[in-house]
């Protein structure tokens, strides 16, 4: 069976000139970058390297990135590491109530260690309003968290605008761009971020590398002790390998930044054109018009999201039904919640995220299959008395 693949903000594929660039230090290149003799060269060598692609994409300084093993670690260090460094003066967190678990839940075990959390509701495309969070913010705000790009809808935030909001006032602005990095330009020359979160398996890198950037000046204190390394921000021996992928992915990224992002943007366009036609009362969750390129998010009212999932695997066909960092809980998805949608329509949606490789082929495989997909997953919901009594 051929197999298609629309589950890239899950994880991407490596992308081969990054694998290959990866091999030698798995094997004949083992040495550990803090050391100083001829082996720990190269493998500093190689990080340096890799830093410099990385500070290319983002267009920052090579100093201001701080490798992680990946987006997680990188806003716990975030959250965590800038509310520290506020000395207790500053205990107030802004985040919004459409962010990725790994910034929801490291607010919320913040507040639970005494500081105050403030959560800015989404509209009905999960976008934040940039005037709201302006109003969240108090003289005590020690950190406003913002994502860059959702990565169950795709929906894009203003990030530039509430960027300039925290610089009128003072507080440091981080974003979770993880699936925003290596899919549309970001340029930190520009933008008032003063942290960044990304992830190298999200842009065609190995998992077990990502990176923190932190704005020179930037208030940070590391969250793990035992080493110089990361300028004494990240204590631990470098991922050397994953850490070359990344960069590679990175390379490539922004050599391909003037091209793909149109392309995809096609593709998805073509996806849900051929979904609303075959399915007319399809509803596409998001905001269409500040979207990634690649992300498509629908509803199918009456359908189990779970069942039209299992149907589309068994034809060969991997889609997602929203974050992969939620998968196997029965809850519907948070973000859709916010969004205003209700149980049964959350849990009615599917992801469909495209990637490099992705082709006509993807796309017309899943139209083709989601019409008697879609009846056959309505009708087993009417026979169990409707999708939530299916689940029971």
């Amino acid at each position: 069976m051929k197999r298609f693949y629309l589950d890239h903000n899950a994880t991407t594929p490596v992308l081969p000139e990054a694998l290959e660039a990866a091999l030698p230090h798995l094997t004949r290149h083992f040495g550990n970058s803090s050391s100083f003799h001829w082996a720990g060269s190269v493998a500093r060598e190689a990080v340096d390297t890799a830093r410099e692609q990385v500070a290319a994409l983002l267009c920052a300084a090579r100093e201001e990135i701080i490798f992680t093993s990946g987006g997680t670690e990188g806003n716990n260090l975030a959250l965590k590491g800038v509310l520290e460094a506020q000395g207790g003066e500053r205990r107030h967190l802004v985040i919004s109530a459409a962010e990725h678990a790994s910034v929801f839940e490291a607010a919320r075990h913040l507040e639970a260690q005494g500081a105050r959390l403030t959560i800015v509701p989404v509209d009905g495309a999960g976008r934040v309003s940039a005037e709201a969070v302006a109003a969240a913010i108090t003289p005590d705000t020690a950190l406003v968290c913002i994502h860059h790009a959702n990565n169950e809808t795709g929906t894009l935030q203003p990030v530039e605008a509430i960027g300039r909001a925290c610089r009128e006032r003072g507080v440091p602005f981080h974003t979770d761009a993880v699936q925003a990095a290596g899919r549309i330009p970001l340029d930190l020359r520009a933008l008032p971020v003063d942290l960044l979160s990304l992830s190298g398996h999200k842009m065609g890198g190995m998992k077990g590398a990502g990176v923190l950037y932190a704005r020179a000046g930037a208030p940070l204190v590391r969250q793990t002790d035992g080493g110089p390394q990361e300028r004494r921000r990240r204590a631990g021996t470098e991922n050397v390998a994953a850490l070359v992928a990344l960069g590679v992915a990175s390379r490539v990224a922004l050599e391909a930044l003037p091209t793909e992002p149109l392309r995809l943007c096609a593709l998805r366009d073509r996806l849900w054109e051929g979904v609303r036609a075959r399915v007319p009362d399809a509803v596409r969750s998001g905001d269409a018009a500040h979207c990634l390129p690649n992300t498509l998010n629908v509803r199918f009212p009456g359908a189990d999201g779970e069942t039209l999932l299992m149907g589309l695997d068994l034809e060969g066909v991997a889609a997602s039904a929203g974050s992969a960092c939620s998968t196997g809980s029965l809850e519907p998805s948070r973000v859709l919640l916010a969004m205003g949608l209700d149980r049964n329509e959350a849990r009615a949606s599917i992801r469909f995220s495209l990637g490099p490789e992705s082709t006509d082929e993807d796309v017309e495989r899943v139209i083709d299959l989601l019409p008697p997909l879609v009846a056959g997953a309505r009708e087993a919901a009417q026979a169990a008395g409707g999708p939530e009594a299916s689940r029971l």
